[in-house]
């Protein structure tokens, strides 16, 4: 008499088959990257700090000019200054609070493209820096009609708000090249305001190298785009000027750090 085993039946695959699982939309990593900053405590202060700063250094130069000097193009460029120094730290931080609170698997796991992320934290960068341009706007343009000067809006023209948008957007992607480089909130800070000043002081101090200091450092390139906020404009040389030291102090840097995030280690 002969028996037969039972079939034994197939082993469950342990491969989880993802490849029919469509890809997240860009949009959509753009709109969570957004959320990242104004969903948390410290970036709801940071963004309320650069709005507030703003309205405060404008009312200090109210107050402090004479009437004739209450000109939409002056209160654009005093605005210039405190979102300078505020809209880096907004960069920075989209980049480094992932790899200071430690949520940077999480982010890479739900999307294993790093150059998709990095691609919708510039983008949430810029969407907040233009929003910073337009608070300084409204804010100056109210200014503007308190103050009562006599053709306080005829320095309005379009290259003016191309001026002051283009030097927000420079000074938030630097923020960002150096989070990417450095991936450490404190360190980023630090190196943003600490090696510009340094250049800055070193290029003044130098005779030999004041004639280069246009273009390699780029708080001396970038001097000419506040006083065109005045009604003076940029020369050929001077955009040139501009370019190099943007090239050497923001593009470089962004790349070299999107380098290291697709080549850093996630822990």
């Amino acid at each position: 008499m002969s028996t037969t085993s039972p079939a034994t039946p197939p082993s469950p695959s342990m491969t989880l088959d993802v490849s029919g699982t469509p890809a997240v939309p860009f949009l959509r990593l753009v709109s969570v990257e957004l959320r990242k900053i104004y969903d948390t405590r410290a970036g709801r202060w940071l963004l309320g700090a650069i709005v507030l700063i703003t309205a405060a250094i404008m009312t200090i130069f109210f107050f402090a000019a004479d009437a004739p000097d209450r000109t939409f193009g002056n209160f654009i460029g005093i605005s210039a200054t405190p979102q300078g120094f505020l809209l880096p730290v907004l960069g920075i931080l989209l980049v480094t609070s992932e790899w200071s609170q430690r949520t940077a698997m999480v982010t890479f796991s739900l999307e294993p493209s790093r150059t998709k992320v990095i691609g919708a934290k510039t983008v949430a960068a810029l969407v907040f820096g233009v929003l910073a341009f337009v608070a300084a706007l409204v804010v100056a343009a109210v200014c503007t009609l308190v103050g009562g000067a006599d053709g306080g809006f005829d320095d309005v023209e379009t290259k003016l708000f191309a001026l002051f948008l283009g030097l927000q957007l420079l000074t938030i992607l630097q923020g960002l090249a150096y989070g990417l480089i450095l991936l450490n909130t404190p360190a980023a800070i630090v190196t943003f305001f600490v090696l510009p000043i340094a250049s800055s002081i070193v290029f003044s101090l130098v005779s030999a190298l004041q004639d280069l200091a246009p273009w390699l450092d780029l708080s001396t390139a970038q001097a000419p785009l506040f006083e065109s906020f005045g009604g003076a404009g940029l020369t050929g040389e001077e955009y040139a000027q501009l370019g190099t030291t943007s090239l050497i102090w923001i593009v470089i840097p962004f790349v070299l750090g999107w380098i290291r995030v697709l080549r850093a280690e996630v822990k």
